[in-house]
Formats: C-alpha cells, structure tokens, sequence
C-alpha cells in the first residue's frame, strides 16, 4: 500500500471512528472546515459575502453545507457541487424507550433505514446522539443541543440459541418489534444501582421527570457522561452504535472494515476534496464559479425533511449566494444551467459468492475507481453528458472509473441524485466507490478506491470550469 493511499485511507478511518451519528458526522466536518479557514454563517443571520472567500452552515446539525467563492465569480456564474449523506441504516431509541421484561431491562428502538438488521445481533453496542440539556432554573433558564457518546459498550441484542431454535439455519427472519430490542441490565442489579444513585441527602429517592420514558440507569449514564443532572436531560435523539472501531484490514491491508461506510466514505472524500481544492487564496484565482459541498441527512429514509435532499437547502444556498452578489432575479435560472452537481453514494462492488447478483457486463470491483451509475427509469440521473465530463476528468488524470447497472430482474435503489436534479434542474452524475456488505453493521471497502474517489473529486472541483466551456448542448 502506497504512502499517499495509505494518508488519506487513515484520515477516512479517523473521521469514521469520530462520527457514529450523523450529528457527530457534522461536527467533525465543522471542525476540519475551520481549520482549512471556512467561516461559519448562519442561516437565520445576514450573509455577508466575498469573492475568494470560504464559507459553512448546518442545518439541524445533521447537514452541513460548504462552498468556496472563486475570485472570478460573478453573479450567474455556476456552482461545482458535490452531494453526499450523513446517515446510515441503525436502531434509533423510541421516544418512550423504557422496556422490562422476564427480569431485564430493554431499550425500546426503532428501525431507521433499510438495515441488514441480523448483523445487529451479538455485537457490543452503546448509545450516541444528541440531548437538549436545560441549564439554568426557573425563568433563567435556557436549553442547549449536546452531543454525547458512550465509550464503553452498555448493551447487546443476544441471539436465541440453536437449541431452542432448531430451525435457524433454514431461515431466520428478523421481528423488528420482538427481537432487536438490546438488554441493557438486569432487573435486580439496576435496582441495587438505583438505591446508591438516586438517594438524596435526606435519604428520600430522587425521581427525574424523565424516569417513566427512560431507564433511571440509561439517564444517569447519559448525564454522567455530559456532566448534567438525569432531569436537566429534556429530551435526545439517540442511537445504537457499534463499539468495534473502523480499521484498515485484510492480509495485505487493502481493506477498510467499519460501519456507515455508506455514506461516510463519500461524504469524507468529498469533503476532504473540497477542502484540500481550495486550501490556499491561489487555488481559487482563476476560479470563475463557487465550488461546494453539500452533506444531507435522512437519504436513507427518503430524505423528505427540513435537512434532507428533498429540503429547499441547498437551493436557499444557490440563490442566496446569487442574489447577495447581484438583484437581477433571472440569474438564479442561468446559474442553475451553467452548474453541475455530483452525487456521491456508495456503490454495490461485485460479491465473489454471489456473482449472479450482478448484471453480466457491469460487475464493480474493488481497487478499480469510482463507479458511474445508469438507470433509464431514472432511479440514477447520470445521462450522457454527465458522465462523458466525470468520465473525462478521469481519463486527464489516468484515474480508473467503472459502470453500473442493475439487472433487469432486479429493482434499482435510488440517491439523492435524482431528487436535486428534478428539484433544481442541474444536470447531475450519479457515481459511488464501490463496497461489499452494504448496509450491515460492518460494511468493507478498499483502501484505493478511498484515494481514487478523493483524487477525482478534487479533480472535478479544480477542472469542471475548464472543462464546462468546451461542452456544447443545448445550441
């Protein structure tokens, strides 16, 4: 494994192991966006734009958009984006998650997302997410957004034995509601813990509001961990998370073994590409358009909410990049033809034990680059002309790319692709680096298609100007 490879292969995996949680994801992409001196806005504030200058906001704290204004940009010019996703398939706490049963204390969770959800059984589990915290007493008071994650693994979803389920091997279909709830203690020994933690000085126990929803014991974890009281903890989002951290993997380390790969891995790549294009004022002289980053939450569930693709988000960045530069309403609708946009999720590599899974002249494989995705129904919005520009950059920079496309007796998952595109009407690729396991609480990927995948978005984000003006279409 190269040097080069093997730098940006470790940088992914310490960006992994910083993220179980969308919002954590964003966090740590608002972190290295200030080091690489983008400046945070709001968008409940004024903007306050330059030319040559580089700029961030979130949205829920579950999306992050970012963009760098090039020094030649003028209204109407175009934007050069690349679009990926927070989120992952997981189990999310309920709202009322507090489940005893036969002698144990359970966590209630719900599905999120098209989970491969066996692979959750018998691993070692904890929580992570976000808590809305009230600090303060009374009419002083105010409530802050806190992330929080348990370090230690504090549950497991336990298999039923093979003795007590002959039939297993033969199929074993998953009960969403009946079998993923994870055990988090036993009655009794909860109990012996509740009569040290929650006794007050006077001897009287202490009830937190919260107690009838939650496990005293959950909230008392959770409050420990962000240095709050359990009934300062007013509401959370939580999930459950693998405690086994991302690693580069395989006999001869090719490999990348963790979670949330998808959609992860593109969002690190396109993010890290984005910063390392416009790290310096020179890199963006000659720069006529604004290039930009664009992370969502919830693609895994549709992406129909506030922060998702099928929000106005990205769209209120267009048009509020636009206008601040210049009042003319029409060139919104010019910069919108003269854009290009870039959704990046990850793609389904040939599998050697299930190769009939696969459509005969479209096989992924890993270590061969980038992989461009094509649907005539449009569950991908690649057309011609998107993929001869990704194509192209990746010839100029003897970059490997490959082709996609399901089987015809098999139906076709979808990206955030086609949702922008018929939302803003930007011409779009669809592309992703391809991955075994997709889905799973442990997914796998390789080492150079995380390099690849970085290097042609970087490419893209430093050429499509160029390149752009010599693409005649609609004439």
């Amino acid at each position: 494994m190269a040097k080069e490879e093997s730098s940006v292969a470790a940088d992914l995996i310490d960006f992994l192991n910083a993220s179980p949680t969308a919002f954590h994801a964003v966090d740590e992409a608002k972190k290295r966006l200030k080091a690489a001196g983008y400046e945070q806005i709001f968008e409940r504030g004024d903007w306050n734009l330059q030319a040559g200058k580089k700029y961030f906001f979130t949205r829920n704290y579950s999306t992050v958009v970012a963009f760098a204004i090039g020094k030649k940009y003028v209204a109407g010019n175009g934007f050069h984006i690349v679009g990926a996703h927070t989120d992952s398939p997981c189990l999310k706490l309920k709202p009322v998650s507090k489940v005893s049963k036969g002698g144990y204390l359970e966590v209630g969770v719900q599905t999120y997302g098209g989970g491969l959800w066996h692979t959750w059984f018998d691993r070692d589990l904890t929580i992570a997410g976000r808590l809305i915290i009230k600090e303060g007493k009374s009419d002083g008071a105010s409530y802050s957004h806190r992330l929080v994650r348990l370090q230690e693994p504090i549950m497991r979803i336990p298999t039923l034995a093979i003795h007590l389920d002959r039939g297993v091997n033969d199929g074993f279909k998953v009960n969403t509601q009946t079998h993923l709830a994870p055990v988090l203690a036993t009655s009794v020994k909860a109990e012996l813990n509740k009569v040290v933690a929650d006794n007050g000085p006077d001897g009287k126990p202490i009830e937190s509001p919260n107690s009838q929803k939650h496990h005293s014991l959950l909230l008392q974890l959770l409050a420990a961990q962000v240095g709050c009281k359990p009934d300062d903890i007013c509401d959370f989002e939580l999930q459950a998370c693998d405690t086994q951290p991302s690693v580069i993997a395989g006999a001869m380390k090719e490999f990348i073994f963790s979670g949330r790969l998808d959609n992860l891995c593109m969002s690190f790549c396109s993010l890290k590409a984005l910063i390392d294009a416009t790290v310096s004022e020179k890199s963006l002289e000659d720069e006529s358009g604004v290039r930009m980053v664009a992370l969502f939450d919830h693609e895994e569930v549709g992406s129909n909410s506030a922060q998702g693709a099928g929000s106005p988000v990205m769209f209120d960045a267009l048009s509020r990049i636009t206008t601040f530069f210049s009042s003319d309403s029409q060139l919104l609708e010019k910069a919108i033809q003269r854009s290009f946009l870039v959704s990046a999720d990850m793609a389904h590599a040939l599998h050697p034990n299930y190769m009939d899974k696969h459509e005969e002249n479209h096989q992924p494989k890993l270590h061969s680059g980038l992989v461009i995705k094509h649907n005539a129904n449009q569950r991908y919005a690649t057309n011609a002309v998107t993929a001869f520009i990704f194509r192209e950059i990746a010839a100029k920079h003897n970059l490997p790319v490959q082709d996609f496309v399901v089987r015809n007796d098999m139906p076709c998952g979808s990206t955030i692709g086609p949702i922008l595109a018929s939302g803003t009407g930007i011409r779009t690729v669809d592309i992703g680096a391809p991955q075994l396991s997709m889905h799973s609480i442990r997914e796998m990927c390789a080492v150079d298609d995380v390099k690849h995948s970085y290097e042609h978005l970087k490419a893209f984000y430093e050429e499509f100007t160029c390149l752009d003006a010599k693409i005649a279409v609609d004439i």
